[in-house]
């Protein structure tokens, strides 16, 4: 079975029909099925209650996360999902005193069996699928099957750095990532071995064109101007200039050998921008070692998974 992030399961064919009515609901039960939801509340003993259309459904609070029951976990993973889709086994039938029928669900066993069945058989260098979940000055956060979070710092999300995870990613955004670090079934992501070499992106651009870039800082010896995620150059000191204006460059020279690019800024200017999905010049499911410097480069840049 393929394991996703919450929020791929929802609208698929299988997971409506799973909920068409009580039979079929059961089935899933008997089957155990990983099915998903909208949960619609979190009550004050933060049970969640789902949406199944057919019927009611209840996540109790010690079902709604791995590790809320051990207390290694905060009620926050719980009541986070409240107006989103959440993955979980039916586990059980109640009848309330109108006779009305209620699902007791469990998104503790779904992501137990994603753990076990496939977050465990992770190694370092796997390419797996994303979903960013939030932000923090820090990193994104990601869930890496069924509402299981891990981090990708900010460090790891590009090569050109970056003041704040929200100028490349957005909640909601589906990613592809690398597995960079593993302790036991703890995982930290990384990103920026996915989007190119310097070759692979400088090969992009040619000496002459005039092309746009983000201002990334000012130094006194010039101006770093993003050109792709992974790939940045260097222009002459211009006034009032400012970081995070947009960028009208001249492209100068590409030296592969000392791994430059050197530009002339023809226009800054303010710009509200969005992050765009990321481009992968790496498709695979696996990667050993990711060299990020041209061969003929005097410096080595060099991942090791």
């Amino acid at each position: 079975m393929k394991f996703y992030p919450e929020g791929h399961l929802i609208d698929r064919a299988e997971n409506k029909a799973a909920m068409l009515n009580a039979a079929a609901l059961s089935d899933a039960m008997r089957d155990a099925r990983i099915l998903e939801a909208r949960s619609m509340i979190c009550d004050n003993e933060h049970n969640l209650i789902v949406d199944l259309k057919c019927m009611r459904g209840i996540i109790p609070r010690e079902e709604g996360a791995l590790g809320i029951r051990e207390g290694t976990v905060r009620d926050i993973a719980i009541i986070s999902r409240v107006n989103k889709p959440v993955c979980f086994i039916v586990t059980d039938f109640i009848r309330d005193a109108y006779g009305r029928i209620t699902a007791v669900l469990s998104r503790r066993k779904a992501q137990e069996r994603c753990m076990e069945q496939y977050i465990s058989r992770l190694v370092r260098g796997d390419v797996i699928d994303v979903r960013i979940t939030h932000l923090e000055p820090f990193g994104a956060f990601a869930d890496i099957g069924c509402g299981i979070v891990s981090l990708l710092p900010i460090d790891a999300i590009s090569v050109s750095r970056i003041d704040h995870p929200r100028e490349r990613l957005t909640v909601g955004m589906d990613i592809r990532a690398v597995i960079r670090a593993k302790d036991e079934n703890r995982i930290t992501l990384s990103h920026k071995e996915l989007l190119g070499t310097w070759k692979q992106n400088a090969e992009r651009f040619r000496v002459g064109e005039t092309v746009a870039g983000i201002v990334r800082s000012v130094e006194s010896y010039g101006i770093f101007i993003e050109l792709t995620p992974n790939l940045a150059g260097l222009a002459e000191l211009k006034e009032n200039v400012q970081p995070g204006q947009q960028a009208s460059v001249f492209i100068k020279s590409i030296l592969p050998n000392r791994m430059k690019v050197k530009l002339v800024i023809v226009e800054c200017f303010d710009y509200a921008y969005k992050p765009e999905p990321p481009v992968y010049f790496f498709d695979g499911d696996h990667m050993d070692k990711f060299i990020y410097s041209p061969p003929e480069s005097e410096k080595h840049i060099e991942t090791i998974f």
